[in-house]
């Protein structure tokens, strides 16, 4: 990758001419483009094949390969004569027109005519080129339910900073959200539960009569329409299926699929804590006769070459009090339930591959033995993710210690509640190909957003960017280009042109880390770290709010004898950048006591 720029720039004239070639695939490119520059700017825009005429825009696929820069890498010439964009294929024009959409004014990302703008871009030569193939972001449509619309915003956000995969996890115990036709009964019973808000995990266990129609699912010409519109955007999108585990929504529709007796009588999980059987049985052969149904349907849906069959956090405790599946265990010589999972796993790979597709899983397929194509996602850390490599195996890294996310991103006193925290510096420090693992086996490296806490859209902007800016530089740039001190100011300048596009995001970045101690003096101390640097920090334990005519944070704050709260916000010169903090006194206590304790 190399950045070359140099004094002056290049302003769009009032009516802009983009000149490329007639192949399908390069009108994408220019159609998207013209959409882009005439929405925003209301200026006449016009495309022409021929290259005889001078023109704003060039987009111009090599007659030689490039081979430095690959099938998705691009070139970019800014000087006063127009602008160049060349590529060997048309997703390398694609992505070059998005580091061009980046380089004009914030007002490109309206989505309504901005006037009076002079639309100029620096004069620059950029050649660029993704260090990954695999590039991707997770988003769990089963826990809260994202409608077809949502998900295409979804894909337009990620495309904008190069990411090409859309990983969709369409079933758990909360959903099942793709239309089978043959199995009709996981859609009408499958895709709804009760409708609850507040904190997931912790909801009442619905009445009987309480309506079970929240929820909903894609239908299969809902499905073929995401596909088509992530391929017309150069993305693509694998399905999840997560089995044996995570199958409530299944099992509740075909409660044969159950080890467990009484399965007919089990709901659909509507966030209550899980009290029954959500496990498929591995020893029966309806099991497989209903995957080989589901995975005949899926493959013909998707054309990505993989299927992610999940695999992970399956509950065993069932298994063990089955005759069957110690039946089945005796008869394969299987010493435990994890090989009685692997054995699961292998069959079902043979049916995955039977339809012409890749099997992946979660980590957890590793630990009874991988099937002998199976490609695994890494995701309780790298290790498993290591071992499979080691073994021969596609990995593609995923951990929760980068790349999680649902994990809260500031104090969880402004956070839905989740069981850790992964601030946007941390994030920024994923790097898929760990210093052990074969490096040619690792596929890239994606995030996860699961939706236990996120119920509505706007909810998932917010926890998706700006940390999965920080992903999308760790999947395409080189890893010796990476620098935090450059990357957090790249990030601030993301924030106006979301403000422009109405994209949520969370300004966590600003929100200051608090950490308890107590003195030998017995009094209670607490330290205030920023993210990024050159914030100042005001604060009150007087209940008031505090602006910048307020106490500054200099040293650890000692906590007076009777507040009950602690009040902060940070500022940059004489502006509030942060968010009003209110962090009660007894928080702090409980922490330091549960620090105590640990």
């Amino acid at each position: 990758m190399s950045v070359i720029t140099r004094d002056g720039e290049f302003t769009l004239p009032k009516h802009i001419l983009i000149q490329a070639g007639p192949q399908a695939e390069v009108r994408l490119v220019t159609s998207y483009l013209q959409n882009k520059l005439a929405t925003a700017s209301g200026l006449p825009v016009t495309v022409r094949n021929a290259f005889s005429t001078p023109a704003t825009i060039k987009l111009v696929l090599n007659t030689k390969t490039d081979a430095e820069i690959g099938k998705e890498g691009y070139q970019l010439w800014v000087s006063k004569k127009g602008i160049v964009i060349s590529a060997n294929e048309a997703n390398g024009l694609f992505y070059g027109v998005q580091t061009l959409i980046q380089l004009l004014p914030k007002e490109i990302e309206s989505n309504e005519a901005i006037h009076n703008i002079a639309w100029t871009v620096p004069n620059v030569t950029i050649k660029d080129y993704p260090r990954f193939g695999w590039r991707g972001l997770m988003l769990d449509v089963s826990r809260h339910f994202f409608t077809k619309e949502e998900v295409k915003q979804y894909i337009d956000q990620m495309v904008r900073y190069k990411f090409n995969l859309l990983h969709m996890h369409l079933t758990d115990d909360e959903g099942w959200r793709i239309q089978i036709k043959s199995l009709p009964r996981l859609t009408t019973v499958g895709a709804y539960n009760v409708k609850k808000e507040g904190e997931f995990g912790s909801f009442s266990v619905p009445k009987p009569d309480e309506p079970r129609t929240y929820g909903g699912f894609y239908t299969q010409q809902d499905i073929k329409e995401l596909v088509q519109y992530g391929k017309d955007r150069f993305l693509n999108i694998m399905p999840e299926i997560d089995v044996p585990g995570h199958s409530l929504a299944a099992v509740v529709s075909y409660p044969q699929l159950s080890v467990t007796p009484g399965a007919d009588k089990f709901q659909v999980r509507s966030g209550e804590r899980i009290a029954v059987d959500n496990t498929l049985n591995p020893s029966s052969e309806y099991t497989y006769q209903f995957l080989d149904k589901v995975m005949t349907e899926v493959a013909q849906l998707f054309p990505f070459g993989y299927v992610h069959l999940g695999g992970d956090e399956c509950n065993k405790a069932y298994w063990a009090k089955s005759d069957s599946v110690t039946a089945l265990m005796k008869r394969e010589n299987l010493k435990n339930y994890d090989e009685v999972q692997s054995y699961f796993e292998k069959r079902l790979e043979k049916i995955v591959e039977s339809k012409g597709k890749k099997f992946m899983g979660w980590d957890e397929i590793i630990q009874g033995g991988l099937g002998p194509n199976a490609a695994v996602m890494s995701w309780r850390g790298i290790q498993g993710g290591i071992t499979a490599s080691k073994l021969g195996h596609e990995v593609v890294m995923s951990p929760t210690t980068f790349a999680y996310l649902d994990y809260m991103q500031s104090d969880r006193v402004m956070e839905p509640h989740v069981y850790a925290t992964l601030r946007l510096s941390k994030t920024y420090e994923f790097d898929p190909v760990p210093d052990s693992a074969d490096a040619k086996l690792i596929l890239g490296g994606q995030a996860n957003l699961w939706t236990e806490q996120v119920f509505n859209f706007r909810q998932v902007e917010y926890m998706t960017w700006p940390r999965g800016f920080a992903i999308a530089e760790s999947v395409w740039s080189p890893k010796e280009k990476k620098n935090w001190n450059d990357f957090y100011p790249r990030v601030e300048k993301q924030f106006p042109r979301f403000n422009e596009a109405e994209i949520k995001y969370a300004p966590s970045m600003y929100d200051p880390d608090f950490d308890q101690s107590m003195g030998a003096d017995s009094l209670m101390r607490v330290t205030l770290t920023t993210e990024i640097p050159n914030l100042d920090i005001y604060y009150s334990f007087d209940n008031s709010y505090p602006d910048r005519y307020y106490p500054k944070y200099t040293e650890p704050l000692i906590v007076p004898k009777d507040a009950t709260q602690l009040r902060v916000i940070t500022y940059r010169g004489k502006e509030p950048i942060g968010r009003m903090i209110t962090m009660p006194i007894a928080d702090l206590k409980q922490r330091l006591n549960r620090r105590r304790r640990d």
